[in-house]
């Protein structure tokens, strides 16, 4: 019997290793501990001339306000290079 397939359930498996991997990078070139809570979000880009999709990522240190940055691509799209770029500013 074929597995049944869902398109409407989340694409969280293709992400987690790409999502892993971004944020062990964003610790890295920010200097912060392996505890520090990042979030990455793909979501709907709103801006003019902006792609169809967006990546926000959040650092939330302790103490601190939470630091957004946005990278206008998908996240299987982003490179380490873009990656810096946006980070290092």
């Amino acid at each position: 019997m074929a597995k049944s397939f869902n398109p409407l359930a989340p694409r969280r498996n293709q992400f987690q290793a790409k999502s892993a991997e971004m944020k062990n990078k964003i610790r890295e070139l920010l200097g912060l501990p392996s505890d520090t809570p990042i979030s990455i979000a793909e979501l709907a880009c709103m801006d003019e001339g902006c792609p169809d999709l967006e990546t926000v990522i959040g650092v939330m240190e302790p103490g601190k306000p939470i630091t957004t940055y946005k990278v206008h691509l998908p996240i299987s799209d982003i490179e380490i290079e873009k990656l810096k770029d946006v980070l290092i500013q």
